[in-house]
């Protein structure tokens, strides 16, 4: 098959850029069912944006392009070594063209491979059929979700639902619980799949494989046909809402499979996933060229949103770093706020190596911006492939002393952050500004120059980037005097839980 890597590189790059027509018809009925100006609303309209800018310049939508899982069907008799092969080279290019981060890290010496190869990486399941072609299918899952990953064990205790038995009000339980421990973190709104029996590996394995259904199928089973639907139905009012800022969708999707078990054990695994839910296949005929696309249908691309930018309210707060402690706590959570100047990135490894050494920049009145950028170098000049923020929640353990330490005034993620951190803004006049999760495509454009990049070691997703923004659109989501939204929707959307217990 001569042509074999070459419809890899474009199943990777079409994956990673343009999202399948069913997801973009769930989000498309998310953003016409929020109430509109609220801060969820903000948020979808910058979603929407993001996909075109996306699709349209063929690049990331979300800088967190994720472990590229492959599920493929092949004929006997395929040499699926080759086929391995062609993959990874494929992987490579891909990377090396900004399409995909370099995502694949050694566990034990932390060192980036630089071109996602490496033990594990990428995964790939080959399983052969009676057909006579070869069906690739591909899944680009990013971190912050695959973190919010949860499998529980039946009988169990849950916070706010009581005892989940063996029995499906019990998979029900178990399955609202871990959408509303997920909050804002996995990038709400979201999509779960879920695997009930088998054992602990084959759970987890079955639950990520519903997520290679479509949105819009009918689960054969009538039985779980109706739960898929209750669980939308009911995560849908928990009023958790898009990055976890309340609204009425904070689900797009939810597929159930169901394995027999062990006398002994019953397993409840959920895979979540975000609203950048990349995942696309093709069939490929005798010489490895695409004969068609999977998830796709012959209608045009759906346009997801109705302007090219943000409306403006004419309420936002335009802000030049270094920021002052004076114009830091004349804020308040719900304000949007316009960020200009310079910022630096940290996730991390940068956040561990601050704890013990000096920054290599003066961070006093500065913000540091966790994000994991894809960054591509022209000549001698850097520039942002695709830069929206982390996960936050991994720095807590450190946020609260780094702030102390350096000064800093602001902190840039996704999700929110601690009581640790939360008691750090407040004592030290700091605020915590949420961006949008996954809208890579969008922030990279506010970015109007790289000056400088230290500590590549660590690699370029983990490296603190220095840079140049212009009319950065960020909400404030905790202030200084110790208010935090997240703390707030946890608080009510628990609530809400607590009502199928």
């Amino acid at each position: 098959m001569i042509h074999f890597k070459e419809s890899m590189l474009k199943l990777i790059t079409e994956t990673s850029s343009n999202l399948p027509p069913d997801v973009r018809r769930a989000i498309g009925k998310s953003i016409d069912n929020e109430t509109p100006k609220t801060q969820a609303s903000l948020a979808l309209q910058t979603v929407a944006i993001n996909i075109d800018m996306a699709a349209d310049g063929v690049a990331p939508i979300c800088q967190d392009t994720g472990m590229p899982t492959f599920e493929i069907k092949t004929p006997a008799g395929t040499n699926q070594i080759k086929m391995k092969k062609d993959i990874e080279e494929a992987i490579a290019e891909a990377t090396k063209q900004g399409k995909l981060r370099p995502n694949s890290v050694d566990s034990l010496t932390g060192k980036n491979s630089g071109n996602n190869l490496g033990p594990g990486t990428p995964v790939i399941h080959f399983e052969q059929w009676e057909k006579d072609e070869i069906e690739v299918r591909l899944l680009l899952k990013g971190g912050g979700c695959e973190n919010m990953n949860a499998q529980y064990s039946l009988p169990a205790a849950l916070d706010h639902l009581g005892r989940a038995d063996r029995n499906i009000d019990g998979v029900k339980k178990c399955i609202l619980h871990a959408i509303w421990k997920a909050q804002g973190y996995g990038c709400s709104i979201g999509a779960i799949g879920v695997g009930i029996g088998g054992d602990r590996t084959s759970g987890y394995s079955l639950a990520k494989n519903q997520l290679f259904r479509s949105l819009d199928d009918i689960n054969p089973n009538p039985e779980l046909a109706n739960l898929e639907m209750t669980i939308v139905e009911q995560a849908n009012k928990l009023g958790i809402g898009t990055m976890g800022f309340g609204g009425k969708s904070t689900l797009i999707g939810c597929k159930i499979g169901a394995y027999n078990r062990l006398p002994a054990s019953f397993f409840v695994s959920v895979a979540y996933d975000c609203w950048a839910f990349r995942r696309l296949g093709v069939v490929i005929d005798s010489a490895g060229k695409i004969n068609r696309w999977l998830y796709k249908d012959d209608s045009p691309t759906i346009k997801m949103a109705k302007a090219e930018s943000l409306p403006l309210t004419g309420r936002e707060i335009s802000l030049t770093t270094p920021l002052s402690v004076t114009q830091v706590r004349a804020l308040k959570v719900g304000d949007v706020v316009l960020l200009n100047g310079e910022m630096h990135t940290g996730r991390d490894s940068l956040h561990h190596h601050l704890m013990s050494h000096d920054s290599p920049v003066d961070l006093k009145g500065g913000i540091i911006y966790h994000c994991g950028p894809v960054a591509l170098k022209k000549e001698d000049k850097w520039f942002m492939n695709a830069a929206g923020p982390t996960t936050s929640i991994r720095e807590e353990p450190y946020q609260g002393d780094v702030i102390k330490k350096f000064g800093l005034r602001g902190v840039i993620g996704k999700g929110g952050m601690g009581p640790k951190t939360l008691a750090a803004l407040k004592e030290f006049g700091a605020v915590y500004f949420h961006a949008i999760g996954g809208a890579a495509q969008y922030y990279s454009k506010c970015i109007t120059e790289v000056t400088g990049v230290d500590l590549m070691e660590f690699g370029v997703p983990e490296a603190m980037w220095h840079l140049k923004v212009k009319d950065f659109p960020v909400i404030v989501t905790m202030d200084a005097h110790g208010n935090s939204l997240h703390a707030e929707i946890e608080k009510t959307s628990a609530s809400e839980l607590a009502k199928n217990a």
